[in-house]
């Protein structure tokens, strides 16, 4: 990644944390910010798009893409598989361009290796009873499923101290202004202003970051 500016974010929270409302809404108001979209073999939550909030594919289909190393990297999450397609990545960082996934902590483990400089940030719930309860009001999953997630919740969250940054999603707007802050602080780092900027630190004798 040293040739280009653009950067990898890892947003990581538990099921249920507010992580795709956090992410939709940084979208929103940013639109430079690359949104890879991952592929499942879970079956689509009422509202979900093809494409949009993930590749929907077979078990199958998701072999073929493993068996030709086409995936940056997948894990198996409560019976399901997910995955992240390289190809499209590489491409907007080529561009210059600024990446953001939506992964689990397997994953992001993955990525840091193929991507040392990407930064990873862990968006934690402000209790297990609150996480309980938006799980419970999103409707979408049965009551045997969420105490799955709940119980799941406790491991993910023991990797919480891998990850550069902690967001706390107890205000929305607050997780979002902070999430925000994040991504515009990194894109001052000195490796991105150096290639956007190519010619003004070439003027001034500035060397490339070691």
């Amino acid at each position: 990644m040293s040739s280009v500016a653009g950067n990898v974010f890892m947003v990581v929270a538990p099921s249920g944390a507010g992580k795709s409302s956090l992410v939709n809404a940084l979208l929103a108001q940013d639109n430079s910010l690359w949104l890879s979209v991952s592929c499942t073999t879970r079956a689509p939550r009422a509202g979900e798009q093809h494409g949009k909030d993930y590749r929907f594919v077979t078990h199958a289909e998701f072999d073929a893409l493993r068996h030709h190393n086409q995936l940056l990297e997948w894990a198996e999450v409560h019976g399901n598989y997910y995955g992240t397609p390289r190809d499209h990545i590489d491409a907007a960082l080529a561009r210059n361009q600024d990446v953001l996934l939506e992964i689990d902590w397997q994953g992001a483990r993955q990525v840091k290796k193929l991507y040392p400089d990407s930064k990873g940030i862990f968006i934690l719930p402000p209790s297990i009873d609150t996480l309980r309860q938006r799980l419970t009001a999103r409707g979408q999953d049965s009551l045997e499923v969420i105490e799955r997630r709940i119980q799941a919740a406790a491991e993910e969250i023991s990797h919480a101290p891998e990850f550069e940054y902690v967001i706390i999603n107890q205000d929305f707007s607050l997780a979002l202004a902070q999430l925000a802050e994040i991504i515009r602080t990194n894109r001052l780092r000195y490796r991105s202003q150096q290639v956007l900027h190519a010619a003004l630190f070439s003027q001034l004798g500035l060397a490339a970051p070691k």
